[in-house]
Parts: structure tokens; C-alpha cells; sequence
């Protein structure tokens, strides 16, 4: 199976580590961006390796199968999800709808 891909917007320096809700894509025609808060801050990476932990952890995913293919010093990344589960895209619809609130 190909791997999956999505853009993701990272909030460091969040009150809890939480993946859940959406942007619109600065893309025009792009689905809608998934944001991730995190509590670590944007300190030598710090703050993409907890987006990527917070994120399989929501999708229930193992952390080694997400990793951030575009976007590591940036708040917007790109990830990747090595061997994703038949219903990835139904599990990501869910997050983006969940509010995150």
C-alpha cells in the first residue's frame, strides 16, 4: 500500500498535547490542514518530534510509522504514514471534524 500523506499545522507551546480540528489550506483546491498542539516548544526539534508522537497516538498508530517529510523548523508540515491501516482516511476525517477544542 502507498504511503499516506497530509499537511498538518503544529501549535507548540500548547496547554495539552492534542491532535483535532482543522485549517483551511493556504493551497487553493488543498483539503483542509489538521492541527496538532503540542506542549513542547519549537527548541531543536522539540516540538515536530512531539507532533509526530501526538499524532500517531490519535491516529493509533506506532510512532515510528509517522514522520514529518517536509517542514521540520516550520509550523507546517507535511507527514507521512509508513504502512497506514485500510481506514487512515476515515481515522484523519474524524481528527480534522473533532475540533480539537
Amino acid at each position: 500500500m502507498q504511503p499516506f500523506r497530509a499537511a498538518i499545522h503544529v501549535h507548540p507551546g500548547a496547554r495539552v498535547d492534542l491532535a483535532g480540528g482543522a485549517v483551511p489550506s493556504a493551497r487553493p483546491g488543498q483539503p483542509p490542514v489538521l492541527v496538532v498542539r503540542v506542549r513542547a516548544r519549537p527548541v531543536e526539534g522539540a516540538a515536530t518530534a512531539a507532533a509526530q508522537r501526538v499524532l500517531a497516538e490519535a491516529l493509533g498508530l506506532r510512532p515510528r510509522q509517522v514522520r514529518v517529510v517536509r517542514g521540520a523548523t516550520s509550523r507546517d508540515k507535511l507527514v507521512e504514514v509508513d504502512e497506514p491501516p485500510g481506514d487512515l482516511a476515515d481515522r484523519w476525517a474524524r481528527l480534522l471534524a473533532a475540533g480539537g477544542g
